[in-house]
């Protein structure tokens, strides 16, 4: 997936009084005709309504100058991505869901599945790179996460480090490794080793991966953490984890780096995303959202402000140092197809990782 993202680590900053002019170009640009049946559409100040699997944190600022710049008002339901597809099937039709923000592929996958998302018109996702956009067009990417290796840099150098899936099975890192069993996306990676390797050999990987008594934390940051008091020495993790440590401490007082592993599940890239719903009142008007965050000011923002990788090419970080996705060789696994949760979950339970 050729994402160039090139980015030096350079001084923090905000969206400027250009960049919200520059985003209301976006927005005028995106603007599609009134529909013909003028009764039918949504009066000027009806919300639309957003199921956003995105954590309010993460998003809410966005979101917030999106509604400054277009003048349309958002109605935000926050919630956790998977209890959210989860309500949309039980609603049906009569969700009032317009648009669905996911945190991950798997999720817009499975709605695409059954026909609850609409195809993107070309002009909303103009310019997001190749790879990012499903087949289909019924959703695209806003942003993408890198599966890292966290290490304690003060004790390894990168050369040390497993290389793939199979290395961390060598004895030498057994009680040295920190995972977080029951986030999101680590059961997301799983996914990824299942669809890669079957589940046979998913299931031979993970059986082979506790018997190297791997230290368990509730979340990324708890891995962090115990690699930053020596814990452990290596983690399992998304690449930004360590990015808000920096920013608390000063880069130079963390010793908590990340490790690129190509070519497997180790590395891969999954992404948030978003989508009309079938449901949407007024789909050219929901897609004026999806237009915005995926147009280059609200990219920019992103990749400033998280450290997530941008899905335009050339979007450079004016805050972290950050490898290029194009630079990331990722296993050869379609993003649609992490939907298959259910049976990640299931294979989880039956081991005692959930």
């Amino acid at each position: 997936m050729p994402i160039t993202v090139h980015a030096p680590a350079r001084t923090r900053r905000l969206l400027t009084a250009a960049t919200a002019t520059a985003l209301a170009l976006v927005l005028a640009a995106c603007g599609s005709p009134a529909p013909a049946d003028e009764s039918a559409a949504p009066a000027p100040d009806e919300p639309l309504t957003v199921y956003s699997g995105r954590s309010e944190n993460r998003v809410q600022e966005i979101l917030d100058r999106f509604e400054t710049e277009s003048g349309i008002p958002l109605d935000i339901r926050y919630g956790d991505t998977a209890e959210l597809v989860a309500q949309i099937l039980e609603e049906g039709d009569a969700s009032p869901a317009d648009v669905f923000f996911a945190q991950d592929a798997g999720a817009l996958g499975a709605l695409s599945e059954v026909g609850r998302l609409v195809p993107l018109s070309p002009g909303t996702t103009d310019g997001v790179v190749d790879g990012y956009v499903a087949a289909d067009r019924s959703w695209t990417a806003t942003t993408a996460r890198a599966r890292v290796i966290t290490y304690d840099a003060q004790e390894l150098s990168p050369e040390e480090l497993p290389q793939s899936l199979d290395d961390l099975l060598d004895p030498r890192w057994a009680g040295r490794i920190g995972f977080p069993p029951g986030n999101s996306s680590f059961n997301t990676f799983v996914t990824a080793v299942r669809l890669d390797r079957g589940d046979d050999g998913a299931r031979e990987w993970l059986e082979a991966f506790l018997a190297q008594d791997p230290e368990r934390f509730s979340n990324n940051h708890g891995v962090i953490d115990a690699i930053e008091n020596g814990q452990v020495d290596i983690g399992l993790t998304n690449h930004y984890y360590i990015y808000s440590r920096m920013d608390e401490l000063g880069e130079e007082n963390v010793r908590t780096r990340n490790h690129h592993v190509g070519g497997d599940p180790l590395g891969l890239v999954n992404v948030a995303g978003a989508g009309v719903m079938d449901t949407a009142d007024d789909p050219a008007r929901a897609e004026q959202l999806i237009a915005y965050l995926t147009a280059p000011e609200a990219q920019q923002w992103f990749t400033d402000t998280s450290g997530e990788y941008a899905v335009r090419d050339g979007i450079t970080s004016a805050t972290y140092e950050m490898p290029g996705i194009a630079d990331l060789r990722q296993p050869d696994i379609e993003l649609a197809d992490l939907r298959s949760l259910d049976e990640t979950l299931e294979m989880l339970q039956e081991l005692g990782l959930t």
